[in-house]
């Protein structure tokens, strides 16, 4: 499974998963993937994803 900001990898058992009302599914590394997603930043954007 892959982090829906930042693209790395997940390891089985960690990240944490979000569901919007309208039924998407993200999931998230970490709480720093996780905050910069809901401040709605640009992945593309940022040096550190691999996104970029």
């Amino acid at each position: 499974m892959r982090c829906s900001f930042c693209r790395s990898s997940i390891e089985k058992g960690t990240g944490k998963m979000f569901v919007k009302n309208n039924g998407e599914i993200f999931y998230f590394c970490s709480s720093k993937c996780e905050k910069n997603f809901m401040m709605g930043r640009n992945p593309r954007k940022l040096k550190w994803t691999r996104a970029s």
